[in-house]
């Protein structure tokens, strides 16, 4: 009777010791890589999460930018992660590629050429082609691209650069533009008409208009003659 006492009391411990106990304590813990396995080492994987393959009954990771099953879109290339992969943008130099930088482009986006093994930059102002035709406006390189950049004090207006208007400035007259010796002739041509309205009038034996036609006639060979004589004595002191 007490070996049967003996063995109840065995039986009951044991009993009350598995239910008390958390059942992770007493199940096997498998591997992260594992879904089910017999043991706590990846070696006992009896089957492998997604990502992972069994190979000699422990789990690798699935390359699957090797096995090609990413899908990455294009302009974009597969980057292997653990037990996963990733899509990552292809350099901003490249149109499509095989992974980072400017090496692994397979074709040069605009802007770009391939230089040995790799795609780079074109200067755009440093071209034979004039990119930037405007008197009053300078290319500015960038990467991929040009611009073209008014100079100081110009402001791009329609498509062309234009003077900034200052405080100062005003709209210009008429005669503006005109060197003196056109404004002389302008007003030789102005007396002459003068003149010539004034000499019709005397003709006509109208004494007022033959008085002020003389006057007329006189003021303006003593300015010819002062004129001259200004000219000549500014030209001799000058030449002494």
């Amino acid at each position: 009777m007490p070996s049967l006492w003996n063995s109840v009391l065995s039986v009951s411990l044991c009993m009350w010791l598995c239910l008390s106990l958390p059942w992770p304590a007493v199940a096997h813990q498998c591997s992260d890589t594992c879904k089910a396995c017999g043991g706590h080492d990846n070696k006992t994987c009896l089957a492998c999460k997604d990502g992972w393959m069994l190979h000699d009954t422990h789990c690798v990771d699935v390359d699957e930018c090797d096995a090609r099953t990413s899908g990455c879109p294009s302009n974009t290339y597969c980057f292997n992660t653990e037990g996963s992969f990733e899509c990552r943008g292809c350099d901003p130099a490249c149109v499509a590629c095989m992974g980072s930088g400017p090496a692994r482009c397979k074709k040069c986006a605009n802007g770009y050429r391939m230089t040995g093994a790799k795609c780079v930059d074109i200067d755009e102002c440093g071209e034979n082609e004039l990119v930037c035709p405007g008197l009053d406006e300078f290319c500015v390189n960038r990467e991929g691209s040009f611009y073209c950049q008014c100079a100081k004090g110009f402001r791009r207006e329609g498509g062309i650069c234009k003077p900034i208007p200052t405080a100062g400035s005003h709209e210009k007259g008429l005669f503006d533009d005109l060197q003196e010796e056109e404004v002389e002739v302008l007003q030789q041509m102005f007396f002459g008409v003068i003149l010539c309205a004034l000499a019709t009038l005397a003709a006509k034996g109208d004494m007022v208009f033959t008085s002020i036609f003389m006057g007329a006639v006189a003021a303006m060979a003593g300015y010819w003659f002062s004129d001259k004589g200004d000219r000549i004595l500014d030209t001799v002191f000058k030449g002494r």
